[in-house]
């Protein structure tokens, strides 16, 4: 079922990614280039507190220069409790240069805000690559280092993780 939704989401994805771009000039960057900007959207399962979590989000991503961005994401941590806010400004560089895949590295820092708990920052990194779905549309596949400040382990069992990363974003 899981696999069946994943792939619904990827098809749509690249068939809104197929469409033509509005602009008439496209640098060797493409997608990637100075003042495109992506959206970014954010849908599946996390886990936190011995509970699976129903994950929402959106973001965006403004390039100000080929290949790198700044951009904000929103995720909502749902349907289950404690509920989980996290706000996550960031930063990314794609080499773009690179013909068929583009790899990419970034780094964040993120507030997370807990119902009923003190809320969280954290920083990390990531790395990994995109993969061209459509004209516009990149499916993202990578790695997040994540580390928390002032967390205590007796609350939270631990005050790093590592995860894998699954995106798709649109450039406009």
């Amino acid at each position: 079922m899981a696999l069946l939704k994943w792939t619904s989401v990827a098809a749509l994805l690249a068939a809104v990614g197929g469409f033509p771009a509005a602009h008439a000039q496209v640098s060797l960057a493409d997608a990637f280039s100075k003042g495109r900007v992506h959206a970014i959207i954010t849908a599946g399962s996390g886990s936190a507190f011995n509970e699976t979590y129903l994950v929402l989000g959106a973001g965006v991503n403004y390039f100000l220069l080929d290949g790198l961005s700044v951009g904000v994401n929103l995720e909502a941590w749902r349907n289950a409790d404690p509920t989980l806010t996290k706000l996550t400004p960031s930063i990314q560089y794609v080499f773009y240069q690179v013909p068929a895949i583009k790899p990419y590295i970034g780094a964040f820092y993120r507030r997370t805000y807990i119902s009923g708990l003190d809320d969280l920052n954290s920083y990390g990194a990531r790395a990994g690559a995109y993969l061209k779905l459509g004209r516009n549309a990149y499916l993202g596949l990578g790695g997040v280092y994540e580390t928390y400040s002032d967390c205590r382990e007796s609350v939270y069992r631990s005050c790093s993780d590592t995860y894998p990363e699954v995106s798709f974003t649109f450039a406009f």
